[in-house]
């Protein structure tokens, strides 16, 4: 997606297989053509391992990834794109941007060139097997023979084609020039300077697959446009081998060549356009290089070592700058952004083995020179360095956390809905002030959902559902969407629905998308029955990766409207019957222009179209249109068929020259046929050649908020634009509809066009920045699309609204340490967190107690947003109090630090309703299990000293009615880990079991942020409809599937004096709720078209009092468990002596207990329940229950500690 991933523009190296159809690999020169015909014994297609000198590397790990060119298509994990050709490039757009994260090739802020561990990618030279260009979908061929193509339907050079005219045959101007010699090169690299240059360097090489390096190699020069070649091994040095070409990005003139590092280590740089070259040595291998967007002398070399290197005269002398870089994760400065044009980001890994963002200057890159933007460590090969944006990656508690940075601001976190939960995130683009992003959810395993941001790029809003994604050459993620050139807010998208794929359309950057139209009829003019939406147009998305081929979709800037794609008419997307379609509308409507897949060319701007047709037998024609395709007139290029290998359409626009790469024969030597298409242009355009097109979305005018009208040339019109051509548009403002707006974070969509708040967001709560005095924005729940220019209308109505602060008191204080840690090392430091949800940040006064005796007090909140840091002299157990102030009120915030003794995941399992005075069964579920001896350390309530014990269950008393919270750290070697849940403690109280609809289970991820919002929003839905109060109802939804849930009924508040008049109230009550639920009144709405009801399973008898006549099988199968387990005890206690296993049991048990910190027994005052109180329901309920365990009954009771914390010592 970045800028600097591309190569110089003009430099390109492509791959050739036995077939001659054309094979890509990116480099940051471009794409290399491989021979495949040529004598070289090696491995059979597909090679094993991707890169050259990195065969056992392993594959990139999952995290933050684009896709090289990144306006058009999401990829990553592959190489860097090249960008395309000035005026001719075939990929599409003009000037593609981006890099991908986790990929050979990522480049820095702006166009720049890197390269060989991307470009040395194996081909076979045995078998005789090719992929089709463009999308790899043919079969390869037995051995001897060619391709694995389908046999063409049409004629056998030529498919069927829209209205060809004429019957004469048409020729057009050209020349074939032989590399004479190279027959046995099964390589070559291509440079055409552009720019109205008629130079065209090409570099030949022989790659030896079973050595894996290049033994020959020859540089030819032309300097007529391709007419004739000079050999130029002379000039390099006979006994050169060079392996690779780079052409600075700022200056065509300058070219460097990288000799073979098996052989040597040196580059040779000219400054006249390869006519002539000096020769420098190096003393370390490049792998890849980055030249300035600006500065055509400043170069970055980065080591197959992992070193980065800077050089300020073209390559002559070079300085180390960092030893420990990631692999293509260095960026340039960008311009207006940056301080220094000569700052370069880059991540790499620091002496504390961690990875980091750093920043420096190329000749001032020391290690105390350098900085870093971010103070935390990264995930490795998170980096991105793109347009006004910078994003890392910051993995914590096994989740991935996203970081921006807009204009170089203060990174924060990335928002995305809260439960989406990604596994996998690709940057798509950052065109216009916005981020595209593609998220692969915790549910999804092909698919991605596709987000649209904020200009800040921090909230994200969901675009569109299940887009489709595949995997490239290099096991890249490939996102099926596509952006339109030179119009802006259109992108196509390939989404799966019901295991089918399909293709959809927006105007409006995607807020709406509908389906594509089919073309009226067919090239024979037969009506096409199609009847939306069970049947569409759909389009092959794919972006030629191979410049020297078009790809499966293609438009440009220079001809908005125009689109091009490979497809197929039906009820999804096929890969077998498939032609060629053409939209001249912008997308509305299609006509189908060949029944086969051809590669299809932007001549003259885009005024004319010339194809290909894609195959792997030899031709000699092509075919031209200057009516955007109504009809094609047959030309012939060469008079020998020719097994052609790509085209490169003339980059100076102005030459009209295209060059055609292949073979007349398997054997033959590399054929370079010149076309000058300048003779198929009977004039210049004057005036009366033009006609004035109306952009419009199916006849609505206004797209993106305007009126837009583009000057084209009429159909017909056989003459050429020029380079003074200017595609004049006029545009007025609309006025804003409801088109214009999408969602706001936090809303969405309903079936009624309205954005609604989602179930777990909370559209009250205040911006934290809002300070009283001030002013802030408050969201309507709808945001104007970013670059849409409509005016007044519905405007003033959906922004936000200025309102002022009204001050809030502190709350939602959370301390954390900076690596999210609960243990640090003592004699270091130990940077602490504090955040807060909701709160005047510039009114509020900030303490810190350390725990040790120390404490720190600041006035507001600028000076701890990175952090306070302190640093511990002796080792234990500290708690550390965060205390939050203002005028409106105060909030607290504990963490418990372990100074020495770092553990992983716990689960505190606790009930969620207790009875005050009786004991309450706890259980720590450590997971996974450690080896060892485990200490528990048990807090309660607001107690400063915990409860330590070696068993994972503990038995504890409350005295105090209300919501108590429990706290469990876990520690095991140099390990730790926490949970706190909180217990409602009460007198008496009912519950009742729930469960809901199936639809529920569908979106259920199953983690406990989930569990809770969803008990929320049943309480609000219980109380909405009883009219009950909110502090009487408590909601708890239970891990795993099917969900269900506990419904707990509570009484008043201080009812504790009035108990039998409060119990009655309580029967009304649970009377009002069971009608409600029986009668299917309680359901919620999760999401749009997603309604869940609320069912009652079975009444249970709850820990107290419970007024119904029937028995819980849950409280009878807890009675009979627990006189059983009594029958046990006393069986295996009077017959001990008789059971030798008995006695070693005991013995073992008695000694674990002298090293228990405290005793664990059962309490006196435990229940006594004999079997005659089964029968009899008024007394089981008048005897009430002691305790009520959720899912297990456990029989240890209260356990008290008397021993000291342990100082620093392992357990």
């Amino acid at each position: 997606m970045e800028k600097g991933t591309s190569c110089a523009p003009t430099c390109h190296t492509i791959f050739l297989a036995w077939t001659w159809l054309l094979l890509l690999s990116w480099c940051c020169t471009g794409a290399e053509i491989t021979c495949g015909s040529c004598s070289s014994p090696s491995p059979s297609w597909p090679p094993a391992s991707p890169r050259l000198r990195q065969e056992q590397r392993p594959p990139p790990p999952r995290g933050w990834r684009s896709r090289p060119g990144g306006r058009a298509r999401g990829s990553a994990g592959s190489a860097a794109a090249a960008e395309p050709l000035p005026g001719g490039e075939p990929g599409g757009r003009a000037g593609p941007r981006g890099a991908a994260l986790r990929s050979a090739g990522a480049g820095g802020g702006a166009p720049g060139a890197r390269g060989p561990a991307a470009a040395r990618t194996r081909r076979s030279s045995e078998g005789r097997r090719a992929l089709p260009a463009g999308g790899g979908r043919g079969v390869p061929a037995a051995e001897g023979q060619r391709g694995g193509r389908a046999q063409p339907r049409g004629p056998p050079e030529e498919g069927r084609a829209a209205r060809l005219r004429g019957a004469e045959e048409l020729r057009l101007a050209s020349t074939t020039f032989a590399l004479t010699g190279d027959a046995a090169h099964n390589q070559a690299m291509v440079h055409w300077s552009g720019h109205n240059s008629s130079v065209i360097l090409i570099l030949t090489k022989l790659y030896d697959f079973n050595l894996g390096s290049v033994t020959e190699s020859s540089l030819w020069r032309s300097t007529d446009y391709g007419t004739t070649y000079e050999k130029l091994n002379d000039k390099v040095g006979l006994k050169t081998v060079l392996s690779y070409l780079y052409v600075s990005p700022t200056n065509k003139r300058k070219i460097m060549l990288l000799s073979d590092p098996e052989i040597e280590s040196s580059i040779l740089i000219s400054s006249d356009e390869g006519a002539t070259y000096q020769k420098y040595r190096l003393n370390f291998y490049i792998q890849s290089l980055l030249f300035h967007p600006r500065q055509e002398e400043w170069i970055l070399a980065y080591s197959l070592d992992q070193k980065l290197y800077s050089s300020m005269d073209f390559g002559r002398k070079w300085q180390l700058m960092h030893e420990r870089v990631t692999p293509n994760r260095f960026y340039w400065s960008v311009t207006g952004l940056d301080k220094e044009p000569d700052l370069v980001h880059m991540e790499a890994r620091t002496a504390d083995g961690h990875t980091h963002y750093l920043t420096c200057r190329i000749q001032e890159c020391s290690e105390t020179k350098r900085s870093g933007p971010f103070s935390r460590s990264i995930d490795i090969s998170s980096l991105v360095v793109q347009d006004e944006y910078i994003f890392i990656q910051v993995t914590a508690g096994g989740r991935a956390n996203y970081y921006v940075s807009y204009r170089r601001e203060p990174f924060a976190q990335i928002k995305l809905p809260k439960y989406s939960l990604p596994k996998d995130m690709h940057i798509i683009s950052t065109d216009e002030n916005q981020v595209f992003a593609a998220v692969q959810e915790w549910n999804q395993n092909d698919t991605y959902n596709l987000y649209i941001s904020d200009t800040r790029g921090v909230y994200f809003t969901l675009a569109l559902e299940n887009v489709k994604s595949s995997r490239g050459l290099e096991g890249n993620i490939i996102i099926d969407l596509y952006e339109v050139a030179g119009i802006k807010g259109i992108f196509l998208a390939n989404r799966k629905i019901d295991d089918q794929i399909k293709t959809f359309i927006t105007y409006n950057k995607g807020r709406d998308w509908r389906l594509l139209q089919a073309p009226d009829t067919d090239l024979r003019g037969d009506p096409v029955v199609c009847q939306l939406p069970f049947c569409s147009l759909h389009l092959h998305l794919q972006l030629s990766e191979n410049p020297y081929t078009s790809g499966s979709i293609s438009s440009k800037e220079t001809a908005p409207g125009l689109l091009v794609a490979t497809g197929n008419i039906g009820s999804e997307l096929s890969y077998t019957d498939v032609g060629m379609f053409i939209s001249s509308d912008g997308g509305n409507s299609w006509r189908q222009i060949f029944e086969e897949e051809y590669n299809v060319w932007f001549l003259d701007w885009g005024g004319a179209l010339v194809a290909m047709k894609h195959t792997s037998v030899p031709i000699r024609h092509m075919w031209v249109s200057f009516d955007e395709g109504r009809s094609w007139s047959k030309y012939s290029f060469t008079s020998t068929p020719l097994f052609v290998d790509g085209s490169l359409v003339d980059p100076g626009i102005e030459t009209q020259i295209m060059t055609v790469f292949g073979h007349f024969s398997l054997r033959s030597e590399w054929q370079l046929v010149k076309v000058d298409y300048k003779s198929v242009f009977s004039r210049r355009c004057n005036k009366d050649d033009y006609q004035t097109w109306h952009l419009h979305n199916q006849g609505e005018p206004c797209v993106m908020g305007e009126r837009k009208i583009y000057k084209k040339r009429k159909p017909g019109a056989q003459c050429s634009l020029g380079q003074d051509y200017s595609q004049t548009v006029v545009s007025e403002p609309c006025v804003c509809g409801q088109e214009d707006f999408e969602c706001d974070y936090g809303y969405e969509r309903h079936s009624n066009n309205k954005c609604v708040p989602a179930f777990w967001f909370s559209p009250s709560s205040l911006s934290k920045d809002c300070s009283i005095g001030q002013s802030y924005l408050n969201s309507t729940g709808y945001r104007r699309i970013v670059s849409n220019n409509c005016t007044d209308g519905l405007q003033e109505q959906y922004m936000a609204k200025m309102e002022k602060c009204p001050g809030k008191a502190p709350r939602g204080l959370h301390i954390l340490t900076a690596d999210g840690k609960l243990v640090t090392e003592q004699g270091h430091n130990a940077t602490f967190i504090i955040l807060m949800e909701e709160g005047d940040l510039q009114r509020t006064n900030i303490q810190l107690d350390f725990g040790d005796g120390i404490a720190v007090s600041y006035a507001n909140f600028s000076p701890v947003e990175d952090g306070i840091r302190h640093v511990y002299k002796s080792a234990g157990i500290f708690q550390v109090t965060a205390y939050a102030e203002n005028s409106l009120g105060s909030d607290t915030a504990v963490l418990f630090l372990h100074v020495v003794c770092p553990v992983e995941h716990v689960h505190l399992s606790v009930p969620f309703v207790a009875i005050r005075n009786k004991d309450v069964n706890i259980t720590a579920v450590v997971w996974p299990s450690q080896a060892g001896t485990l200490t528990y350390f048990w807090w309660f309530g607001n107690s400063t000293k915990p409860l330590i014990t070696l068993e994972s269950s503990i038995s504890y008393v409350f005295a105090v009615e209300g919501m108590n919270t429990v706290t469990v750290q876990v520690a095991a070697g140099n390990t730790l880990i926490q949970d706190t849940k909180e217990i409602a403690v009460h007198e008496y109280f009912q519950s009742q079991l729930l469960s809901f609809s199936p639809n529920l289970d569908y979106h259920n991820p199953d983690i406990p942020e989930w569990r809770q919002d969803i008990g929320k929003v049943i309480k609000r839905a219980l109380a909405q409809v009883t009219g009950i109060p909110d502090e009487q109802i408590l909601v708890a939804v239970f891990p795993g599937l099917p969900t269900s849930a506990e419904l707990f009924i509570l009484p008043h508040k201080n009812t504790t004096e009035r108990r039998k008049s409060s119990e009655a109230d309580l029967e009304q009550v649970v009377e009002i709720l069971f009608n409600a639920l029986n009668q299917n009144l309680v359901q919620f709405e999760l999401k749009p078209g997603v309604e869940v009801v609320v069912y009652v399973t079975q009444l249970t008898l709850a820990p107290l009092v419970d007024s119904s006549t029937g028995h819980s099988s849950s409280a009878m199968l807890m009675l009979l468990s627990v006189v059983f387990v009594g029958l046990a005890v006393f069986l295996i206690y009077k017959f001990k002596r008789k059971i030798p296993w008995i006695n070693i049991y005991a013995q073992v048990q008695h000694d674990k207990e002298q090293e228990m910190i405290g005793s664990v027994s059962q309490s006196e005052n435990a229940p006594k329940i004999t079997l005659s109180e089964f029968t009899d329901p008024e007394e089981l309920m008048d005897k009430e229950l002691d305790t009520r365990v959720m899912g297990s009954i456990s029989t240890i009771a209260n356990s008290e500690s008397t021993k000291e914390i342990p100082n620093c010592t392992s357990v």
